[in-house]
């Protein structure tokens, strides 16, 4: 049998004491597998006495993280603490540069510094591997970096955030507003007491960035990126995204196109019919169109202890094999500049919200508005008020503001934000206009 791989895990967190057990519990099975022991030698923590499910008595211990990068004992460097700068960075930058490989989960570092570190990889003849920075326990890192390399990819799309499924699905569910599932959210552990990273597409463009450069060949660039949260999704979108048959999601997409690459995050209605729409409660997607398989679908656990574990090792067998490629699959030397195409040349039909005052020639204008922009509606539906009780009238309190939903034909982003901005602006509604874009997938 072969010598051991050593290795370092800095963060003894969810993730890290789950790869820990994994480890331990599979090692002879791994061992007999790869000819060799994946041997956890020494780990960096912030609190030693803290209580962990996991047993690392016989490990070396590293107060600093950087520390445990340089040191000689270890072969593999296991970044697990998370963040885009401070110790997650210097501990990897110090690991690559010492001719260490490395294993990560950290998205955020990879989308800010891929490029960076891919190069000092590259450079010293060492793996980088980050199958668990996006999607959990999904091995969509490798199905882009190996499987597919025989296909162009033309579009990576899907479900990226545990936390945002969670709370449209619940909101769909069950009838509920975003602020109370949040809160449930974030009792559940599945949203941070600052939701703001998840709820705001942030992390989905993260994970996105990673995305598009594997599958299409450019550099990492999480700036070129449109993002778009589901604060603003309400209780009113999710029933009228029902009864025209759609679900509402949050989705990252990236395709070709004309003119550049088309990277965005944002709620989408998606058909109830289609896959991506079956995907409920914290579970991640990734869709991946290729030039000869087709179109695949990879469903699984985004998050979680042992699915991101599981991920982790997968990329630590990987080292212990040998593989070493660049990490996103074209050598930094060749990758392409992101060229951006313009979010408001893309295509398609929009869902809009309105919030109309109830008086005379309202809707008219809005109607204006639209027809200046060249955007044709497909269907107008105005919910009643409910009866004013108070005045013992029966009747809708005139003058105050109805909802009106819209759907359009195809039309460009450009042209339906500009309507949206003028009707906003004549003073019609009582509130900016709400726009969903609609995708048939």
């Amino acid at each position: 049998m072969n010598a051991p791989l050593k290795l370092g895990i800095a963060g003894l967190g969810t993730v890290g004491a789950g790869l820990v057990r994994l480890l331990s519990e599979h090692r002879d099975r791994l061992s007999l597998m790869l000819g060799r022991e994946l041997a956890v030698v020494a780990v960096s923590a912030r609190d030693r006495s803290k209580p962990r499910d996991c047993d690392v008595a016989g490990c070396r211990w590293f107060d600093d993280p950087v520390e445990l990068a340089r040191d000689p004992g270890i072969d593999c460097f296991v970044e697990l603490i998370g963040g885009d700068e401070g110790p997650a960075r210097q501990a990897v930058e110090t690991a690559l540069g010492a001719g260490k490989h490395v294993v990560t989960a950290n998205k955020a570092l990879l989308a800010k510094h891929g490029v960076a570190l891919a190069a000092l990889a590259e450079r010293n003849g060492v793996a980088l591997n980050f199958e668990a920075a996006v999607a959990g326990g999904i091995p969509v890192i490798k199905a882009l970096r190996d499987s597919l390399l025989a296909n162009r990819v033309d579009r990576v799309y899907g479900i990226l955030n545990g936390t945002c499924n969670f709370i449209l699905t619940k909101m769909q569910d069950e009838g509920r507003s975003f602020a109370d599932v949040l809160a449930e959210a974030q009792a559940l552990g599945y949203a941070e007491a600052d939701p703001t990273f998840d709820v705001g597409g942030f992390d989905t463009a993260h994970k996105l960035a990673i995305l598009t450069s594997l599958a299409f060949g450019t550099r990492v660039a999480f700036e070129e990126i449109h993002v778009e949260g589901i604060e603003q999704i309400t209780e009113a979108d999710i029933q009228a995204a029902d009864e025209l048959g759609y679900r509402i999601k949050l989705l990252g997409v990236a395709l070709r196109t004309p003119s550049g690459l088309e990277a965005r995050v944002h709620p989408a209605m998606v058909p109830k019919h289609s896959a991506i729409a079956e995907v409920s409660g914290v579970t991640n997607c990734v869709a991946i169109d290729g030039d000869r398989v087709g179109n695949l679908l990879l469903v699984g656990p985004g998050a979680g202890s042992e699915a991101t574990a599981s991920a982790v090792a997968s990329d630590i067998v990987d080292v212990a094999r040998g593989l070493v490629v660049p990490p996103f699959v074209t050598p930094v030397r060749s990758l392409k500049p992101h060229t951006r195409a313009r979010i408001g040349e893309h295509e398609g039909a929009y869902y809009v919200r309105l919030s109309v005052y109830d008086k005379p020639g309202a809707m008219a204008a809005i109607a204006k508005r639209m027809g200046d922009r060249e955007v044709s509606l497909e269907s107008v539906v105005q919910r009643r008020h409910k009866p004013d009780v108070s005045s013992g009238a029966g009747r809708a309190h005139v003058g105050a503001p109805a909802t009106v939903t819209l759907i359009t034909h195809e039309t460009t982003e450009e042209a339906i934000r500009g309507a949206l901005d003028a009707i906003f602006a004549d003073g019609k509604v009582s509130e900016r206009p709400q726009m969903i874009r609609i995708e048939t997938l």
